[in-house]
């Protein structure tokens, strides 16, 4: 008890202190709650659960009732414990609690929500992680809210370094009390825990031994300095796929990439300059302008992009980018360009497939065009002036204050239509971000681009007949 207490007292930077009763021999709890300063969670975890209370249930109840009638602020029982009349004696305080040190229960969206079912005032889930992505299932946990969810494992150290992207309402730090904690001193003042917020950049140091970079040290100093809302974190990932998926679920802007990862990361990247390709690995990523392309067609296109057939018309730059960014999600990428040779090119440098012109019947279920046919200088022009429109969304990447005729021709044969205006406001989003460190102000980029287009924002930019 007196190691307890000192240590109770000797804490620093935390709102919260959680007491562990179990393994304190002379255990007294009134003696833990007594002359505290701070708020606290009560906790005496069995042996079965991670802990070290190796006694009689019953006498680990009566003393989870104790510090419930004491006083404590929050007191943690074992969902797997069954202790309901503990729970009932006053719920608001109760966390319910549930760790699997193995790794991602098969069950865990169906465990959450009986979880809740018992009426704790709060669940709380700790997994174990192997990759970046196994934290992933917990975001919509946590999204339903009162639910502090925690990945352990080095794996997992995001979970609890940006726990507010995560929605936990709060999160544990220590001196490795448990797989991936880390003291909060070092969540404080290395990582700015207290500035993480929704709108705060993702940076990271990505690769297979990254928990005692300096990186994070260096890059955290560098955004404090210079007043930016950003912060870089340790990314202990399985292979890059594992941080790709992590990446894209929390909107990560760019990371450093150290082994054994670079050659594969120049592989995954979306481009690459001449350096890079010369050298043959990559050190670092940013997320690239092909995201807003895809932005506003995920939010409009009916199902998934993945095994979808999708044909670019054009063979420029945009055509490229566009190409990349649907073979990216799995989409069966066709190029097409009046002239052949033209589409050769781009579909061999792109991963995809040349295609006649123009597409034939029944061949495509998105359409995009990213030749200059409809755009400013050609409004009244269209690259399919007999169709056919038999797929299921047109993508014209030009924009305008009128309906372009290829989106008109496909509007009317019953297709989807999207024009390029939510592209371009994606686009100046992501560069706004990229120049200032700084995410825009929420719909004033929209709001400016449809004033200066003169076009309705609500028009027949997605419709169906």
């Amino acid at each position: 008890m007196a190691e307890l207490l000192a240590a109770r007292d000797a804490v620093t930077g935390a709102d919260m202190v959680e007491l562990r009763l179990d393994g304190v021999g002379d255990v007294s709890v009134r003696a833990a709650l007594n002359g505290r300063s701070l708020p606290v969670i009560a906790t005496c975890r069995p042996t079965w659960e991670g802990g070290k209370f190796d006694g009689d249930e019953n006498r680990r109840r009566s003393l989870l009732i104790e510090a419930l009638d004491a006083g404590a602020e929050h007191v943690d029982v074992e969902w797997r414990a069954g202790f309901a009349d503990v729970i009932a004696r006053d719920p608001r305080r109760i966390v319910l609690s549930s760790h699997d040190f193995q790794g991602v229960p098969a069950d865990l969206a169906s465990r959450a929500t009986e979880m809740r079912q018992a009426g704790a005032g709060m669940i709380k889930i700790a997994i174990t992680a192997t990759r970046l992505s196994d934290a992933l299932p917990l975001l919509p946990i946590a999204s339903e809210g009162h639910a502090v969810v925690i990945a352990m494992g080095d794996a997992g150290l995001p979970t609890r370094l940006l726990a507010s992207r995560f929605g936990s309402p709060w999160t544990y730090a220590g001196s490795a009390v448990a797989p991936g904690q880390i003291p909060a001193s070092r969540m404080l003042e290395e990582f700015r825990f207290r500035t993480v917020g929704a709108g705060t950049a993702i940076y990271g140091v990505v690769g297979n031994h990254v928990m005692h970079s300096m990186s994070p040290v260096m890059h955290n100093a560098a955004f404090e300095a210079a007043g930016l809302d950003a912060v870089y974190v340790p990314l202990r990932a399985a292979d890059v796929e594992d941080f790709l998926a992590f990446a894209d679920a929390m909107h990560v802007e760019g990371a450093s990439v150290t082994i054994p990862f670079k050659l594969d990361a120049l592989r995954a990247a979306s481009y690459a300059d001449a350096l890079t390709r010369a050298v043959g690995a990559a050190n670092t990523l940013r997320r690239s302008d092909v995201q807003g392309f895809l932005d506003p067609l995920e939010a409009v296109y009916p199902g998934s992009l993945k095994g979808a057939r999708a044909a670019v018309l054009g063979a420029g730059g945009a055509a490229r980018a566009v190409t990349v960014a649907l073979a990216s999600r799995g989409a069966h990428v066709t190029v097409h360009a009046r002239r052949r040779e033209q589409a050769d090119e781009v579909a061999a440098g792109c991963g995809a497939q040349p295609g006649a012109w123009p597409p034939p019947p029944g061949s495509w279920d998105l359409l995009v065009n990213s030749t200059p046919l409809g755009g400013p200088s050609a409004r009244d022009e269209t690259p399919l002036p007999f169709g056919p429109f038999d797929g299921r969304l047109v993508y014209d990447l030009t924009y305008g204050d009128t309906e372009t005729p290829l989106l008109r021709d496909a509007r009317s044969a019953g297709c989807l239509t999207l024009d390029g205006l939510p592209m371009l406001v994606a686009q100046a989003e992501r560069q706004f971000e990229w120049w200032t460190g700084r995410k825009p102000a929420p719909g004033v980029m929209k709001a400016a681009a449809y004033r200066g287009s003169g076009a309705d924002p609500v028009g027949p930019r997605t419709a169906r007949v």
